[in-house]
């Protein structure tokens, strides 16, 4: 499956503030053709490691709109605290919004327990990027079908990628919380390596 955008082997080099500090993102796709599905799908694998990781499966949940809570800092699995339930919305709307203690926040909330904030509205993903306990191939079936990716292409991907502040606190979450492998720029990088070599996954 390709759905490239013209351009495809254009550099894109977009920086952007994360958290306090400044990290710069080169989106920049190997050459159309250069890639195999085998070294595609290994790149999927190290997707699929971030995407299943607490930091963003956490928020990527299904339609009972009830966010997670899990990983090492944690103790166990468990849904949201305090039975919070985002809604329809996604950023709780209709009982309490997320922003009640999700607040805008210029820097970094390092204190343990404290609730994450950032510089932008805090809010679940939507229902068609359920990722919290699916397997593999599903994310990975999820992430390539534009119905379900928000129509976007590979460089639309590692675009919302750089510019999404929520999903670069994944990497620099504070406050004791074990942060998302590899790195921002790491993923970015898998992404498009994946991208060109097909969107392979398990099950083609």
């Amino acid at each position: 499956m390709r759905q490239f955008a013209i351009g495809l082997l254009a550099a894109f080099t977009i920086a952007s503030a994360a958290s306090a500090a400044e990290t710069e993102v080169s989106i920049i796709p190997p050459a159309e053709g250069s890639v195999s599905i085998e070294d595609g799908l290994d790149a999927f694998s190290r997707v699929y490691e971030v995407a299943s990781h607490p930091r963003c499966s956490n928020c990527h949940v299904g339609a009972d709109n009830r966010p997670m809570w899990s990983g090492p800092s944690y103790g166990r699995t468990r849904a949201h605290g305090m039975n919070i339930n985002a809604g329809d919305s996604r950023i709780g709307a209709e009982t309490i919004q997320c922003s009640t203690c999700h607040a805008y926040r210029e820097g970094l909330n390092d204190m343990p327990h404290a609730a994450p904030q950032v510089a932008m509205n805090w809010q679940l993903a939507p229902v068609e990027a359920e990722w919290f306990g699916k397997t593999s191939d599903e994310i990975c079936n999820q992430l390539r079908d534009p119905d379900r990716n928000g129509g976007r292409t590979m460089l639309e991907l590692a675009e919302h990628l750089n510019h999404d502040l929520i999903l670069h606190w994944a990497w620099n979450p504070g406050g004791g919380r074990e942060a998302a492998p590899y790195s921002l720029q790491e993923h970015i990088d898998d992404l498009l390596i994946w991208g060109v070599s097909g969107f392979p996954c398990a099950s083609d």
